[in-house]
């Protein structure tokens, strides 16, 4: 069932040798396609780094080369407006993306995109996992991939055989996420305590990587400070001025 697909998740950071082919590749992205997109605009574009030296700058630039220079395939996901500008030019007219919203609708857009693209590829029974570290140095893979002006690299994914599989962390209880008709944040105290009892016991038993650790300290941790301030520049000078 595709419930229990879903259910089964697991990133993968280590894969077999075994390169997925193009038309393997090609499959998947068709099957992201088929996602939503807000108002039709399918603000998206893939880029599929089959060139080795690219890819090993790619790993240099975003801080995982073990995930991109080992993947059966390594993606770079990109919200683009740059499509949408030649669309409009076919009728000698220009679009403003420069705004909040566009840069929102980008960003689902792409998300929706790609998680159709990880279910394609896990129920062919691939592993995934989402590379966020694109965002460390979007500048330069920028320049790497050729990416014009309106296109934003968001995340990379990488695909292939799993020489492993992980055990699927436990999510937050369905108390904490799922509200009835408006926000209730009473109960957060004891369901979070209790999510922190769950995660400990996870990260002390499953088989790689051990360590003591909860999850609300950890969130605590991760976003006390600013994450990658260099975003906000960066999507100014792609033309993302938010105004």
């Amino acid at each position: 069932m595709v419930i229990d697909l879903l259910k089964s998740h697991s990133s993968v950071r280590s894969y077999t040798d075994e390169r997925l082919s193009k038309e393997t590749v090609r499959e998947l992205v068709s099957a992201g396609q088929h996602a939503a997109s807000s108002h039709f605009v399918q603000a998206y574009s893939v880029i599929h780094v089959t060139d080795d030296a690219i890819r090993e700058k790619l790993g240099e630039y975003s801080k995982n080369p073990h995930q991109f220079n080992g993947a059966g395939a390594a993606l770079v996901f990109c919200a683009d407006f740059h499509r949408l500008e030649a669309a409009a030019a076919l009728h000698s007219r220009s679009i403003d993306f420069s705004h909040a919203e566009a840069m929102l609708v980008g960003t689902i857009d792409v998300a929706l995109f790609a998680q159709n693209i990880a279910i394609a590829a896990e129920s062919k029974g691939y592993g995934i996992c989402y590379i966020g570290g694109v965002r460390n140095n979007p500048a330069d893979i920028s320049k790497l991939l050729n990416l014009p002006n309106g296109v934003v690299p968001m995340f990379g994914m990488t695909i292939g055989v799993p020489a492993k599989i992980n055990e699927v962390k436990p999510r937050l209880p369905m108390d904490a996420v799922l509200h009835e008709n408006m926000y209730d944040a009473s109960n957060y105290e004891k369901v979070l305590r209790d999510y922190d009892a769950t995660m400990a016991a996870y990260y002390e038993t499953r088989s790689s990587n051990q360590k003591l650790a909860g999850w609300t300290e950890q969130m605590a941790d991760f976003l006390e400070a600013p994450q990658r301030p260099h975003m906000k520049q960066f999507l100014r000078e792609q033309g993302f001025k938010f105004e």
